[in-house]
């Protein structure tokens, strides 16, 4: 601020004069100057041999419409060759700097500063680029307002060399002093690393103790949040030694130590059944939860803990048909399973802390599906046919993701991963065929006649044959990209996360998310290549193991011919079994009659690796979801925009071609005056090129000419620029006839 006052008394002198003279006697305020040594030529003298060349160099140099500044450090009465420009133009003095700022925020703010000298020399310095609430603040506030520590701090922190670089020495002292102040030490001289380092472990102290400083606290919040200064903060932190702490409990919530969650972890574990204990750290864990800090440092498995923690068994009891069952688990069991599952991915080999978390699971988890198969006689699959029956329905363009494995409580993890801002969701449910495995239940969703099929060549084949009408294409969902629009009919098929699940068991949980996120975004870009809309299905859903001791396998020993899984085992002849073990149904396969479930969710024990299973009775296996996205983005309030030359482009002759693109609405809306765009260029189903971002106007034509590269044959695609809908496209073809370049 004192820089815009300075400069405004200079601008004063030179809005009637050519030269204005600034006489600094006091040598300490020549940063004043900086903000206008762009607007004018400066001089500098010291001397009279420097005032004489200066006035020849004016003097000879000078012409209408120069504005020039002579800087000295020399007192007006002992001025030589320049004093007659203080007489005839005019000149600012600055005896004694510190009372020339008082003069000035006296003037401008009608406030007085009592600050010692250096202190106040440094304010003003800092006050550069800062507005009138900075003076305010320091009137109110005194000298800790000279630096606001809450932001300087930071880019501290990350590099103090070079931030201090900036300030002069006796500047830089005050700063030191402030930020001893802060963390309340006497000032005593050492390097700028050293100072910060000092500070970081301050602030780490502060959280480990739960005793931070205000300050030190927003610092470290702001500083977790930065993406140009968060490395920094973990070089301090590996570096930091903590004390000893009798308990983990008494921390500060937003703190950075994984390892004090790791100790809350395990307190929790041994006492989670422990009504009272839990309903005292509860409020711990929500805070915990809850805190940005945490969720910046990526420790963000509290959210699970908080689900097991707070779930209510009592409402299980209310379960009295196999409806209330169902409903029950699609409502708020899932959830339990979500849970868990997440916290195997995070620890599961950390058995000291699953061990305990998993037992009070399946304690919840035992008496759910005590419920669920006390009313299983009920349990019918509605899954056959049902990629047929959704073909039947539907005219317009129309996809199908079906995926392998997909569970119910993991496909709400695709939904947290979509943005269904412009999209509507449909949610729906499937029983799975038994057993829930994948030949037998990808054959039921793609055979209405509930036939097996083998392969899933042979099921698509199938599907063409019965549909030969129907225009139907097959696809990889990894390979869904901006060209893939052209079938009616699409069906994407998608290997995971069951692929996952057999090749690396419970190991496959880390890549979850990126499975979600595969689905979200492919499912996405259908819906914006114009498919109205877009389902997902799947075969069956999944179990964990967990943790798995003998004790939790189950033994079964059958007569005669069977056929042991992990989750169901086949028989030829009926057997014996304990009712309150395994549920009988009586379903033919091959040579087999018999199949065998287990009533909970532990495996049967087999020589297979266990882990990640299917195949059983349970409604983590059979309650699968049908979701149905729908394109609802046609707003009449935003510009159409199509290609108006496609008939043009089916023959281009010669090497360039035109896209001519209009706007089109009838709307008077805002949103309908024009829509920004970029073009896709596809050959052969690849992208090939992309334009730059294009502003169409309605009612305006817009031509943008391209020419052929290799490709002779290419798609174009008109996409918004935001949202990437695509809003229409068209065909160029080269011709193979000689462009005579207006010859004939």
């Amino acid at each position: 601020m004192i820089d815009n006052w300075f400069k405004k008394d200079i601008e004063k002198i030179l809005a009637s004069h050519p030269i204005a003279v600034f006489i600094d006697e006091s040598k300490e305020a020549s940063f004043l100057m900086d903000d206008i040594k762009n607007d004018v030529q400066v001089y500098t003298t010291s001397n009279e041999i420097e005032e004489l060349k200066v006035k020849y160099e004016i003097e000879k140099n000078f012409t209408d419409g120069n504005k020039i500044l002579i800087y000295t450090n020399t007192p007006k009465a002992e001025l030589k060759f320049i004093r007659e420009y203080c007489e005839t133009n005019g000149n600012i003095e600055i005896k004694y700097l510190e009372h020339y700022i008082k003069k000035k925020v006296s003037q401008h703010l009608n406030l007085n500063i009592n600050l010692p000298k250096e202190e106040l020399i440094s304010a003003a310095k800092i006050s550069l680029g800062k507005d009138q609430t900075y003076w305010m603040d320091l009137s109110h506030k005194g000298a800790s307002e000279i630096f606001d520590l809450e932001k300087e701090l930071l880019p501290f922190l990350d590099d103090p060399k070079a931030f201090v670089k900036k300030f002069d020495k006796s500047t830089q002292e005050i700063f030191y002093k402030k930020i001893s102040e802060l963390i309340g030490q006497t000032y005593i001289k050492k390097p700028a690393q050293t100072l910060a380092s000092e500070v970081a472990n301050e602030l780490l102290d502060g959280l480990w103790n739960n005793t931070t400083n205000p300050v030190l606290l927003n610092v470290y919040k702001t500083w977790l949040d930065s993406l140009t200064y968060q490395k920094s903060f973990f070089k301090y932190l590996e570096k930091y030694k903590s004390g000893e702490k009798t308990n983990p409990f008494d921390i500060h919530p937003s703190h950075p130590f994984k390892n004090v969650d790791i100790l809350w972890l395990k307190d929790i574990g041994q006492h989670i059944n422990d009504s009272k204990y839990i309903t005292t750290i509860l409020p711990k864990v929500n805070k915990r939860n809850i805190d940005r800090s945490a969720n910046r440092l990526e420790i963000t498995f509290w959210k699970e803990v908080k689900v097991l923690l707070e779930f209510d068994a009592k409402n299980i009891n209310q379960i009295s048909t196999f409806q209330q069952a169902v409903d029950f688990y699609i409502k708020h069991f899932y959830k339990v399973d979500q849970a868990i599952r997440k916290l195997y991915s995070e620890f599961l080999t950390h058995k000291e802390i699953m061990e305990p978390i998993q037992e009070y699971y399946k304690d919840l988890a035992s008496r759910y599906l005590d419920k669920w198969f006390r009313y299983i006689d009920e349990y019918k699959s509605d899954q056959t046919g049902k990629i047929q029956e959704i073909l039947d329905k539907h005219t317009s363009h129309t996809a199908i993701v079906v995926g392998d494995g997909v569970s119910w409580e993991f496909a709400q993890d695709i939904i947290a991963s979509f943005d269904k801002s412009d999209y509507e969701l449909t949610k729906k449910y499937l029983f799975a065929g038994l057993p829930s495995e994948t030949e037998h239940n990808m054959s039921q969703l793609y055979i209405a006649t509930g036939e097996v099929l083998p392969t899933k060549k042979d099921r698509e084949k199938y599907l063409l044959k019965t549909n030969a009408e129907k225009d139907i294409a097959f696809i990889d969902l990894e390979n869904v990209n901006e060209a893939t629009d052209t079938a009616n009919y699409l069906i994407c098929s998608y290997k995971d996360p069951d692929k996952l699940g057999e090749t690396y068991q419970q190991k496959a949980l880390k890549y979850f998310d990126a499975v979600a996120n595969t689905f979200a975004q492919k499912i996405k870009q259908l819906l914006q290549n114009g498919y109205k809309q877009v389902y997902l299905i799947t075969d069956h859903g999944f179990t964990l193991t967990g943790v798995l001791e003998n004790s939790d396998k189950i033994d079964i020993n059958f007569s005669g011919s069977v056929n042991k899984s992990e989750r169901y085992i086949r028989s030829k002849t009926q057997q014996s079994f304990d009712e309150d073990l395994l549920i009988e149904r009586q379903e033919k396969y091959q040579v087999f009659e018999y199949c065998y479930y287990a009533k909970r969710l532990g495996p049967f024990k087999t020589p297979g690796v266990y882990g990640f299973s299917h195949g059983g009775m349970s409604p983590q296996e059979t309650v699968i979801p049908f979701f149905k996205w729908t394109n609802n983005n046609e707003n009449a309030d935003l510009l159409e925009v199509v290609i108006t030359n496609k008939a043009d482009l089916k023959e281009v002759i010669g090497n360039l071609y035109s896209v001519k693109l209009k706007g089109n609405s009838d709307s008077d809306s805002l949103f309908a005056s024009e829509r920004k765009v970029i073009l896709l260029f596809f050959s052969n189903g690849k992208e090939i090129s992309k334009s730059d971002i294009i502003t169409i106007v309605k009612g305006e034509e817009t031509k943008k000419e391209y020419q052929f590269d290799s490709s002779t044959n290419i798609e174009i695609k008109v996409l918004d620029a935001s949202t990437k809908e695509q809003l229409d496209k068209a065909i160029v073809s080269q011709s193979s006839a000689r462009d005579l370049g207006g010859l004939l």
